[in-house]
């Protein structure tokens, strides 16, 4: 018999006349820390002839599939190998993949689930379909989808909430919708998953008018929808649904968790109202690093660069805590509006050489627009120039905006450079020839800036319109530039229009 001598010492004076061999086995398997120790356990299995006892083979696949030192290949060829395999171990299997750096070999197990003629259940789908939002796998999807009608599992509330969550992953909401609206019976998971669907793809009025069918439906938001929720406040600016979330959570006694504080500080900050986002902040017992990155990013963006500066060494106080890469496009952003060139530079050397966070292109941007709005142009020119990997039209972008600012004569020669590379990386982007046209209008080059203008006309492009909005009664209202002929905006012009009128005659006097 294969010893075991990593196997705590207790269990190797278990007694075999009272305690059978399949529990011996199932004990040594509650205390399994290692592939060799499994290993182990599974050989003993062999020699004891219980390798085809679907209980004991379902628990080795749970401890293979699931653990903290899951081996996933090894429960793959344990349930391939098995000549007897229950459903429970597949899914199972299924299970570990769906947690896995390869999800979509889930549906490996799946086909050779169905090439076996092994029976798929309520509980094969629901991880498969989580497998395939982790992989984006929208075919694959489908093809989960049809076998989940095909059984008569399509009624199942879990199996639906999976499959919402799913076409959410891969941006089909119309499809996560007509899930959730032919769904007759719903769960606070089931409108958690279309709002957070509608809600991470930007579907923002979709996203609150479910949440407010929630309600009305009789159902409680829980923690997870407050998040969520608060999370399209921030992205809208919508200070007035951020508040009032807010005073729900107070008026339910819901505690203010790490994770609901982060959301509120972020909503506050993002809407501008970063005295909120600091009281929630600084009567938060537990902050993480997306807490603080919140509350320092939301300073920087706000002209409060030294607060949020003088906020970043404090994160070293807390030895659980270090600076991810949010935090330093924080620091960054800080740096940009307060012109501190040399503590960026700094800053941005120490994010690769002191946390081990190597810098991405929104980094080397934010060090772009440091020197840019500096007036150093040369130094953003050879900094793009230096930069590890092919810089994207935002870059390039920054740096131009900064040109039309500091050196509108191009006396450097760096505004052609950059305008010319720009053109070459986006030649149907109507805005860069706004951007190119303006310059040359400046300086008082009309034909040339004739010519931007005609070379975006002839080529159909168009800029995009110029947005603002307007919160009234809990309500976003956007508007662009340009006439909108639509009828319930008529009132707004001919009120524009007599306000102009009123101007004239008031200056003639």
């Amino acid at each position: 018999m294969v010893r075991l001598p990593m196997i705590p010492p207790k269990l190797s004076n278990l007694n075999s006349e009272f305690i059978s061999k399949k529990h011996q086995c199932l004990c040594l398997l509650k205390f399994c820390a290692s592939t060799k120790q499994l290993s182990q356990i599974h050989a003993q299995l062999q020699v004891s002839d219980l390798s085809q006892d679907s209980f004991l083979l379902t628990e080795l696949v749970y401890v293979c599939a699931l653990s903290s030192f899951k081996d996933l290949n090894y429960a793959r060829a344990l349930v391939d190998h098995s000549h007897n395999t229950p459903p429970a171990s597949w899914n199972i299997l299924i299970r570990g993949y769906a947690s896995s750096e390869s999800p979509i070999e889930a549906m490996w197990v799946f086909h050779r689930m169905r090439n076996r003629e092994v029976a798929r259940n309520k509980l094969t789908f629901p991880f498969l379909l989580k497998s395939c939002a982790k992989a984006a796998a929208l075919g694959e999807g489908r093809q989960v989808q049809a076998e989940v009608v095909k059984i008569g599992l399509d009624s199942d509330v879990y199996v639906r909430n999976n499959l919402i969550n799913f076409y959410g992953s891969c941006k089909k909401i119309l499809d996560a919708e007509r899930v959730f609206d032919e769904m007759s019976d719903r769960t606070v998971v089931s409108w958690n998953s279309i709002i957070t669907a509608c809600v991470e793809n930007l579907w923002f009025k979709d996203g609150i008018g479910y949440f407010v069918k929630m309600r009305d439906s009789g159902f409680e938001p829980d923690e997870t929808t407050m998040v969520v929720m608060l999370s399209a406040c921030s992205e809208l600016g919508n200070l007035s649904l951020g508040r009032w979330l807010h005073s729900q959570l107070i008026v339910r006694g819901i505690v203010l968790n790490c994770q609901l504080g982060t959301a509120l500080v972020d909503m506050y900050a993002k809407s501008g109202a970063v005295g909120y986002a600091r009281s929630v902040f600084n009567s938060m017992e537990e902050r993480n690093v997306w807490t603080w990155s919140a509350m320092i990013m939301g300073l920087a963006q706000h002209g409060f660069a030294k607060e949020a500066l003088a906020l970043f060494p404090k994160i070293n106080n807390h030895p659980t805590i270090t600076p991810n890469y949010v935090t330093y496009l924080g620091v960054l952003c800080a740096c940009s509006h307060a012109g501190m060139i040399y503590e960026g530079y700094q800053y941005f050397l120490d994010m690769e050489h002191v946390h081990g966070i190597r810098p991405t292109m929104v980094h080397y941007g934010a060090m772009v627009d440091i020197l840019g709005r500096a007036g150093y142009l040369t130094e953003a020119y050879d900094f793009i120039q230096r930069m590890p990997f092919e810089p994207d039209p935002i870059v390039w972008r920054t740096l131009l905006s900064a040109c039309t600012i500091h050196d509108v004569n191009d006396h450097t020669g760096i505004g052609d450079k950059v305008r010319k590379r720009l053109l070459e990386l986006e030649p149907r982007r109507g805005g860069n020839f706004v951007i190119v046209a303006n310059m040359y209008a400046e300086v008082g080059k009309w034909e040339k800036a004739e010519n931007a203008r005609k070379a975006m006309r002839d080529g159909g492009m168009k800029k995009m319109a110029g947005e603002s909005c307007v919160e009234l009664g809990g309500s976003m209202y956007r508007f662009f530039s340009g006439y909108d002929s639509r009828p319930d905006l008529m009132l707004v012009y001919l009120l524009l229009q007599g306000l102009n009128l009123h101007l004239k005659m008031v200056n003639t006097w």
